[in-house]
């Protein structure tokens, strides 16, 4: 068994749940807001994407990230209009996000590069300790960066307010809509950092569906978590690491089902989900419109 927990295991449970790390630190900001956000999965191709291009054309790394960032960022801020200033179902606004973004993506991949399944290689973040994306560290330092915005600062005590009680909030001059505008971008931001992670972090190009649902995941872990931003970061590292122990089961032969062990991650999501989902409590105004919207 010592085999089998090593240095190899950790290293792979900080690298695969960086990318759940950031877009569930952007899927709680928008829902502390009062705001649904299950276009996580979209934004985060859409950060993966245009990060891609962004080094294919500047033949810089970082230039390719603030790209892609942007272009995640105003993906959120569609979002945000539909949902804040047009009211539209937040969950329709979402779906149409995630719809457009996968759509997007292949039909640009296929204009640029004339092929549909993957970019060309284009270079990637810098890297310590053997592999590891500098974005890793970064995501983990984040959570505290958010636990602290939302516990110890007014602008986070007044994104709770708009999340909790959104009329109660703008009745006492808390402007909910700047806020709620506010956090639905940042949550374009960090997802758009969590797929950039995947493409110019991890790899070193775009491939079709590089997200494989890890937004949705992310999603679930917000929920897993409470709307909390440790509760969160403690159920990334738990899909995470029951992904970290497929691929460690795989490699070292562990006799399992190589299907069941496919399917592990996402059976814990849905498990982890069917259990804890009672007992976590949104926030009250998840999803509510101010007065004064």
């Amino acid at each position: 068994m010592s085999d089998f927990f090593d240095l190899f295991l950790l290293k792979t449970i900080l690298e695969l749940s960086c990318p759940l790390i950031f877009a569930a630190l952007g899927g709680l900001l928008s829902e502390r807001s009062g705001v649904i956000n299950i276009a996580l999965e979209g934004l985060m191709l859409i950060g993966a994407f245009f990060s891609v291009v962004g080094v294919y054309y500047f033949d810089d790394p970082w230039i390719g990230l603030g790209i892609g960032l942007i272009a995640s960022a105003v993906g959120a801020t569609i979002h945000a209009v539909w949902c804040i200033t047009f009211r539209a179902d937040q969950i329709v606004a979402a779906t149409a996000i995630n719809l457009l973004a996968g759509g997007m993506t292949i039909f640009l991949m296929q204009r640029i590069w004339s092929q549909s399944g993957q970019t060309t290689q284009v270079k990637k973040l810098p890297e310590f300790w053997g592999t590891v994306s500098i974005l890793v560290p970064i995501s983990f330092v984040s959570v505290f960066i958010v636990a602290f915005l939302l516990y110890r600062t007014k602008p986070g005590l007044r994104i709770q307010a708009a999340g909790e009680h959104p009329q109660a909030a703008e009745s006492v001059g808390i402007n909910v809509t700047l806020y709620r505008y506010a956090c639905v971008i940042a949550s374009g931001v960090f997802a758009g950092m969590g797929g950039a992670y995947l493409s110019i972090g991890e790899l070193s190009m775009f491939t079709r569906d590089i997200t494989q649902g890890r937004g949705f995941i992310a999603l679930a872990a917000v929920i897993f978590g409470n709307w909390t931003p440790f509760g969160a970061l403690a159920a990334c590292i738990l899909f995470a690491g029951s992904q970290a122990f497929q691929i460690q089961a795989q490699a070292t032969g562990l006799g399992i089902s190589s299907d069941l062990l496919l399917a592990l991650p996402y059976l814990l999501t849905l498990v982890a989900i069917a259990g804890f989902v009672r007992r976590s409590r949104p926030p009250a105004g998840l999803g509510q419109h101010a007065s004064t919207d």
